[in-house]
């Protein structure tokens, strides 16, 4: 426990229920022969202890009617044997929450307690105003959700809407990933809403993780969709404290939307506000850019790049970075682009189509499909192998 309560800062909540279930493990009642389909089995590849705790936030408002804003909620999971040298930070994308990393909607075991398993300490957060990290929406702003079509079109089953070509290559949903469908129903119950403002969660979240990071210390981050920017916001603010960043489908491509939209966005290239570049930029707009002439290969984006001598991103060079691709996901369109975007700015980094590994048909949610457990072994030998 003393290490636990070293790691988390000696301020966690740990569950003390956690103590007493290890010491009367032998005279617990046995668990029902069969559990609802949507209950993971328990794992048993070594998970020690689990616990939460909330970490950054600052009062708003007027004297005694002050509320908390900006805190996100953390959980942990610390296995028994702590053998890996830096824990990971899982942190969600757009409607989702750390349920993400927990289990599947079809009950097989979540990335949580694999990466455990693999003995790393792992940190799963909720983002600012959303699930558990609550939320003002008076001071937070409006939020949205979305609507179980979009899920479907997007997630689960896009070849039936083939909104971009590699849509087809989709085999790995657990169902037919339509409504009515309880593995969907299942996953589309976890949806929650979530500010509306990208920008605001980018700013939020910064704040956030780099509190966070100053709380456990150095630590790798796993990223997800929406939560790409996060990671390289955080690195900008704590870059000595960021060992690894692992971009799942990064939010992208740079500074211009595609397949889901198309028009403006990520104005500083990677984010919404502001990244630290080299020679300094103190306006977006001082980022020279055009688009390229020709795709890099067919039913690719043409990516938006710096023209001149490219500004750079000091404080993310150095860090081991893998950018990782679904064959069927909208991502496999664009992401190419935050990868070149990266080098030209200074920052080396792997880009990774799980395809090219033979990890074949997977769309946007490779965390909860029918191979995940693949896919996290993967990513797995990639940090051993580039993380030090």
């Amino acid at each position: 426990m003393s290490r636990l309560q070293r790691l988390l800062g000696g301020t966690a909540l740990i569950l003390g229920a956690l103590a007493g279930a290890a010491a009367h493990a032998q005279t617990a009642p046995a668990p029902p022969a069969a559990l609802p389909a949507d209950i993971a089995a328990q794992d048993q590849s070594g998970i020690g202890r689990r616990g939460f705790f909330y970490v950054g936030g600052q009062y708003a408002g007027e004297g005694a009617a002050q509320l908390m804003r900006g805190q996100i909620y953390v959980e942990v999971v610390v296995p028994r044997e702590v053998r890996q040298p830096y824990p990971l930070v899982l942190i969600h994308g757009a409607a989702q929450t750390a349920t993400n990393w927990m289990g599947t909607p079809d009950g097989r075991q979540g990335w949580a307690d694999y990466f455990a398993g693999q003995g790393y300490i792992v940190y799963m957060i909720d983002q600012p105003s959303r699930g558990r990290s609550s939320s003002d929406v008076g001071r937070d702003g409006r939020q949205i959700n979305w609507a179980a079509g979009a899920i479907e079109d997007l997630f689960t089953s896009p070849e039936r809407a083939m909104r971009w070509p590699q849509a087809s290559l989709h085999t790995q949903w657990p169902g037919t990933g339509r409504r009515g469908d309880p593995v969907f129903d299942r996953f589309y119950a976890t949806q929650v809403e979530g500010l509306a403002s990208n920008e605001d969660s980018e700013r939020l979240m910064q704040i956030a993780g780099a509190a966070l990071l100053d709380r456990i210390g150095p630590a790798i981050l796993m990223t997800h969709s929406q939560a790409g920017p996060f990671g390289w916001l955080i690195a900008d603010a704590r870059p000595r404290l960021v060992k690894g960043i692992m971009a799942l489908e990064p939010s992208g491509p740079p500074f211009w939307d595609a397949v889901l939209g198309d028009g403006p966005n990520r104005r500083w290239g990677l984010t919404n506000p502001p990244m630290t570049y080299d020679p300094p930029v103190t306006d977006p707009a001082q980022l020279q850019v055009a688009q390229e002439a020709t795709a890099d290969g067919p039913n690719l984006e043409r990516c938006r790049l710096q023209t001149g001598t490219p500004h750079q991103l000091p404080n993310l060079r150095g860090i081991p970075i893998a950018i990782v691709v679904a064959e069927a996901s909208y991502h496999s369109v664009y992401d190419h682009c935050t990868s070149k975007y990266l080098r030209q700015a200074g920052v080396e980094n792997d880009f990774l189509r799980l395809a090219d590994q033979g990890i074949r048909g997977n769309g946007h949610m490779i965390m909860i499909e029918r191979n995940s457990l693949e896919i996290a072994q993967f990513l797995d030998r990639w940090m051993r192998e580039h993380i030090r």
